[in-house]
């Protein structure tokens, strides 16, 4: 169910989640709570508060350049100053897929298919991200290995899958994972700190020209990128859950 709300555009597979245990869904008229609960997509019909949730429209996928000091969040309901949703186009329900960190900048992907979004977001599905991140005082070449050799964090180990140097004090860093601020405090933890931090790449998607504040819809060719990597795979199976 949490996957048939989310291709559907209702909400992201968490909130899914909450919603049907919070009484929030029918299927043909019967309230359920159950997670696990499945769907025929060509015969039930589904409310969400009372809403039937439609037939979903072609899934878009954007890309937005994030400008330092913006929120990553497309919720309407916030007091902290300008989000990510301002910058988008109020034409559909986008989810953000992961976040940046307010003081950091750069690529974040956006859709309306939650199902993908949760796909590109979860490290299990193993997509890459690649933040070229500005230090001071510059790295010795041995505080840069040990980024990929790992260094011990509050919350466990963080290793860097790799480390490009592009020039004294500017590198690009390649992560598995996305902890909250993890490179910030990797870069702490050598004695160093951050000037800039700018991620330029995710999911194999580079953030090339677009200028701070501004957004995009994927190529054909980025979107077929992305689908072959992430995109669940279709059975003969026609329920949903």
């Amino acid at each position: 169910m949490n996957r048939y709300l989310a291709r559907h555009g209702v909400c992201s597979r968490r909130a899914a989640d909450e919603l049907i245990a919070s009484g929030a869904v029918t299927v043909n008229n019967r309230r359920t709570t159950r997670l696990g609960v499945t769907v025929d997509p060509e015969n039930d019909v589904v409310h969400v508060h009372g809403q039937r949730v439609l037939a979903a429209l072609d899934p878009k996928v954007l890309m937005l350049n994030k400008p330092v000091g913006v929120l990553s969040t497309c919720k309407l309901s916030r007091e902290e100053g300008t989000i990510i949703l301002d910058y988008l186009p109020k034409d559909r329900r986008y989810f953000p897929v992961g976040r940046l960190d307010r003081d950091s900048a750069g690529l974040m992907l956006i859709t309306d298919d939650g199902d993908l979004a949760h796909r590109l977001a979860h490290p299990s599905f193993g997509s890459r991200k690649v933040y070229r991140v500005e230090v001071h005082p510059q790295l010795e070449y041995k505080q840069a290995m040990r980024l990929v050799r790992g260094i011990e964090l509050a919350d466990g180990l963080a290793r860097a899958i790799e480390v490009t140097q592009v020039t004294a004090s500017v590198y690009d860093v390649t992560l598995g994972d996305g902890r909250k601020r993890q490179l910030r405090r990797m870069i702490t933890a050598l004695g160093s700190h951050v000037i800039s931090l700018t991620r330029i790449e995710q999911a194999g998607i580079k953030l090339g020209s677009l200028r701070p504040g501004r957004w995009r819809e994927l190529t054909p060719t980025e979107l077929r990128l992305l689908r072959a990597k992430f995109a669940q795979p279709t059975t003969s199976k026609h329920t949903e859950d």
